[in-house]
């Protein structure tokens, strides 16, 4: 039996008011799934610390890549 991995998303920050030494305009961020997160309009990012942490869905914008791309992105962290 094969376990599914959960899709890979990214997003954009677009905003960091609130947020400013954890989040930093135009960095783009891999997404943690959360439906609880998401229940309460947020997003569950990895952050500056490299922890994953819940911040307002109006900071980012989803983006989507090729597989490639997200490998890459990947590798970098």
């Amino acid at each position: 039996m094969t376990v599914e991995q959960p899709e890979l998303r990214f997003v954009i920050c677009i905003e960091n008011t609130d947020y400013p030494v954890a989040l930093e305009r135009r960095k783009i961020y891999q997404v943690v799934p959360d439906e609880r997160a998401a229940s309460h309009d947020f997003l569950r990012v990895i952050d500056e610390s490299g922890e994953d942490y819940m911040y307002p869905k109006g900071y980012f914008i989803p983006v989507d890549f090729a597989p490639s791309i997200q490998e890459a992105l990947l590798r970098a962290a």
